[in-house]
């Protein structure tokens, strides 16, 4: 049943603190809940209009079997398929979209995209990556962690890499869950100015990656060339030579510290197999996490 208080995920601020606290607890249950085979179909007759401009393992997955477990369905859309390959206006399409299915979730390119998806769209709409922001993904983040670890809170998380839209979110994750965060990243490759003018009073940048992993609680990277950069890879790979999340860098951390990365991951790149394969890594349980804090956002907005 469509209302007239639509709410869409465009970021992490589209929901308060509280709501995403919530989320993690919601996300929890619902997991202890499937793997003790119980039934819940909130979402039954409801269809997820997915969008994918990108490629996709875990995105898809999760929403589609989400959407599954949650008794709906995910309705899969490329633009090579449909018409939003030739040329029709977006707003267009969130119109027609919107008045037969109950959620679009979109994984596109820029950020104005979701954002005029939304601005005309009558059902939630969900994003689920652009080259700006990956909020999804902090979600099974910050469920992983408190699973692992407890609250967030007050702790010190450390991105080390480019500042990319994975960057972007954990700076809004560093707002919305209240941590500190500490970005160690070459020049040139910082995240969005605007957020690091907004949120500087929890966020520094390093370029020194061993300096700025002591003491930290939570360890984050991603690939150097994100999708649609893989043309740079030879200059990023000088640029990011010591960017690299291996076992000294972790000795500077916590000794409690976990590490994370959203996946796919270039084993001897930014991250050393010892590392994400090893007892601190939480990287399999952080993507599984994907379908159980998606399947809380997907209840939150249309249930």
């Amino acid at each position: 049943m469509k209302t007239s208080t639509v709410r869409h995920f465009l970021t992490l601020k589209d929901l308060t603190p509280e709501e995403l606290q919530t989320l993690i607890h919601r996300g929890i249950e619902l997991k202890i809940q499937t793997k003790a085979g119980k039934i819940y179909e909130p979402l039954k007759n409801q269809t997820l209009v997915m969008v994918f401009e990108k490629a996709s393992t875990r995105t898809r997955l999760s929403f589609e079997i989400g959407m599954t477990q949650l008794g709906g369905h995910g309705l899969f859309l490329s633009p090579d398929v449909s018409q939003l390959g030739r040329g029709e206006p977006l707003e267009d399409s969130a119109r027609v979209i919107s008045s037969m299915a109950d959620g679009i979730m979109i994984r596109t390119f820029g950020h104005e995209i979701v954002e005029k998806l939304a601005e005309y769209s009558s059902v939630p709409v969900i994003n689920a990556l652009t080259d700006e922001f990956h909020p999804c993904q902090l979600l099974a983040d910050m469920q992983t962690y408190y699973e692992e670890r407890g609250s967030i809170q007050g702790k010190t998380v450390l991105w080390v890499g480019d500042g990319n839209n994975m960057c972007n979110s954990y700076i809004n994750a560093a707002a919305q869950y209240d941590f500190n965060l500490r970005i160690a990243c070459p020049e040139g490759y910082e995240p969005m100015q605007s957020l690091l003018d907004a949120h500087s009073d929890r966020v520094e940048i390093y370029r020194d990656p061993m300096e700025a992993a002591k003491g930290v609680d939570l360890v984050v990277t991603d690939v150097w060339a994100s999708m649609g950069q893989e043309e740079e890879q030879k200059k990023r790979e000088i640029a990011f030579a010591n960017f690299q999340v291996n076992s000294e860098l972790m000795a500077q951390a916590k000794p409690d510290a976990l590490f994370m990365h959203c996946l796919p991951a270039h084993r001897g790149e930014e991250v050393t197999a010892e590392v994400i394969d090893g007892p601190q890594s939480v990287v399999f349980k952080e993507a599984e996490n994907r379908l159980h804090a998606q399947k809380a956002l997907l209840e939150f907005l249309m249930a």
